[in-house]
């Protein structure tokens, strides 16, 4: 069916090929005067003209008239550990005490106290949690979501991860999933990582190879839990098995994980919070985009990295929720407020860094182009609830927008 958006408010398209990098000074190459309308035929967006132009042209469409409503693309959410169940709501107040996340993973906490209660939760409590996760998610504008496995920690139960997050990629009305395979996540209780190691090499990686799930490859690359070496090894076969390659890094300290990143060519190296300027810049040569997420350091009580380095430098880089146990939101706008409020990156630097950039290393499943809106690309588009393009990243608590399209889909909110 053909549905016709008109009086569309101010457009924010963010149209183009590649990154956006360095600070954007003439915000009118991205954004669009109002006026315009947006014709949808199925998922795919078809012809932006005129309102006026479009209306007359085609009179068999289903209108839908916003009224002046300022219109953003879809947002991209590029690193979720989406499916996992238990609380470590207790951890906070080790934090309190001054104890550092590598001493609460001593203590039993962290990613290994996830593991057992997500083992031992069923299929369908799995499911119904990533389906909730996944509406909330769309709630605050989020209309594809790469997902990773990583708290099973063991083949059988890694693979079930990835099982049931194909799953969810059927259901509808629901954003689009990128899945990715998280088995070097940490080590299992009570086992050494050199063993587990050994175990990834030899049965879990062949057995995810062969599920044929996982588009892509993660694995946590910091002093304490994988060493370089042992990075190195697990990416390397991971990507002669056909999968995309993507990496954590420097979290904590800069443990060397950009400067591997930059030799493998990853798609994009993660956290990245302590990563020197000069392995930045290598990986930006070398192609790998640089994935901040600032919930982290906001969960953790930590300082935020230097988003602007990227941006005086020319840097790629993107940002993301990284919901996990440990940093439990899925608000894109939240964590923009967060660069924009107390970070001083623009409104539409931000924007970028969370659409069309992000976009650039998990794709939509259609093959379509995502995270900007152009003619031929994925009818993925958020509806502000006003004429204000900027009151996207500006309501942290509330969502900012009246309407998501989705895949051509209406959802209200």
């Amino acid at each position: 069916m053909q549905r016709l958006l008109t009086n569309v408010g101010p457009l924010v398209h963010l149209a183009g090929e590649g990154p956006i990098v360095g600070k954007i000074t003439d915000v009118s190459q991205y954004v669009a005067e109002p006026g315009l309308g947006i014709l949808i035929e199925d998922h795919t967006i078809i012809k932006i003209a005129p309102s006026k132009e479009l209306q007359e042209e085609y009179t068999q469409a289903e209108v839908l008239d916003l009224e002046g409503k300022a219109v953003i693309p879809g947002l991209v959410d590029s690193h979720t550990h989406l499916l996992w169940t238990g609380d470590r709501s207790r951890e906070v107040s080790w934090k309190q005490q001054g104890l550092t996340y590598s001493q609460i993973s001593e203590m039993g906490g962290g990613i290994a106290a996830t593991v057992a209660p997500t083992r031992e939760a069923t299929k369908s409590e799995l499911a119904h949690h990533g389906i909730e996760r996944l509406r909330e998610s769309l709630r605050n504008g989020t209309t594809h979501l790469e997902a990773k496995s990583g708290y099973g920690l063991d083949t059988d139960s890694e693979l079930r991860l990835l099982e049931i997050a194909e799953g969810l990629s059927a259901v509808e009305r629901l954003p689009s999933l990128d899945l990715t395979w998280m088995g070097a996540h940490a080590s299992p209780i009570g086992g050494s990582i050199d063993s587990y190691v050994e175990e990834i090499m030899s049965d879990q990686l062949p057995a995810v190879i062969e599920q044929g799930i996982a588009r892509s490859a993660d694995i946590f690359c910091e002093p304490g839990w994988l060493s370089l070496e042992q990075s190195e090894d697990i990416l390397k076969a991971s990507r002669k098995g056909g999968l995309d390659l993507r990496m954590h890094i420097d979290e904590f300290v800069d443990g060397g994980g950009g400067e591997l990143a930059s030799e493998l060519k990853v798609v994009t190296a993660d956290h990245a919070h302590y990563t020197s300027d000069d392995s930045r810049a290598a990986m930006h040569d070398s192609g790998v985009n640089t994935g901040f997420l600032p919930g982290t350091p906001y969960a953790m009580g930590d300082d935020y990295p230097p988003f602007s380095n990227c941006l005086e430098h020319n840097w790629a880089w993107s940002f993301a929720s990284d919901f996990n146990p440990n940093c439990r939101t899925l608000s894109l706008p939240f964590l923009a407020s967060i660069l924009v409020q107390r970070n001083d990156i623009s409104p539409i630097t931000a924007l970028a860094a969370c659409t069309r950039n992000s976009a650039l290393t998990t794709p939509h499943p259609s093959g379509l182009v995502h995270g900007q809106i152009r003619e031929g690309g994925i009818a993925n588009l958020n509806i502000i609830d006003g004429p204000h393009w900027q009151a996207w990243c500006l309501q942290p608590g509330h969502s900012p927008f009246a309407l998501t399209i989705l895949e051509g889909e209406l959802i209200f909110h």
